[in-house]
């Protein structure tokens, strides 16, 4: 079981303090409790998550933060907006990079013409096998979009 992305993260956290980078710091030890209450949830706290399963949890950090932003946009605190983008940033880090919609679109045709959906009712299913297929390196929300417009 890989713990990569942990050990970067603690490495990280050294370095944050060493240079005295309060935001960074924050943000890493923030993802350092997220993984700790996941282990401690899944009874996994002696052997820990794999790699995978902590690139789930922070792209729904990065998902969190993202929709905070919008909402003090709204809600016009800009400061506050910039901080939890400035904090999705850094989290993003951690995170595969993201595939390109033409790439996702491709997926979504691969899995299409599998599964030969015959409308709308059978979405959900070619959702599911394409965000089993591209992982997180996909937004869902981007996957729903493309495969809504495909199907319709």
């Amino acid at each position: 079981m890989s713990q990569d992305i942990k050990r970067q993260l603690q490495a990280d956290v050294k370095v944050a303090m060493l240079a005295h980078d309060a935001l960074r710091t924050e943000t890493l030890r923030g993802l350092q409790s997220v993984i700790l209450y996941a282990e401690v949830a899944a009874g996994k706290r002696d052997e820990g998550l794999t790699d995978v399963e902590i690139e789930v949890l922070f792209a729904k950090e990065v998902k969190k933060r993202q929709e905070s932003a919008d909402l003090y946009i709204k809600g016009h605190a800009q400061e506050r907006a910039d901080k939890e983008l400035a904090e999705k940033v850094i989290i993003e880090a951690y995170l595969p990079e993201q595939l390109s919609e033409a790439d996702i679109a491709s997926t979504i045709d691969e899995v299409i013409a599998a599964v030969q959906p015959s409308g709308l009712q059978q979405m959900g299913q070619v959702i599911g096998q394409v965000k089993a297929k591209l992982g997180n390196a996909a937004d869902g929300s981007v996957i729903a979009r493309l495969v809504k417009e495909k199907l319709q």
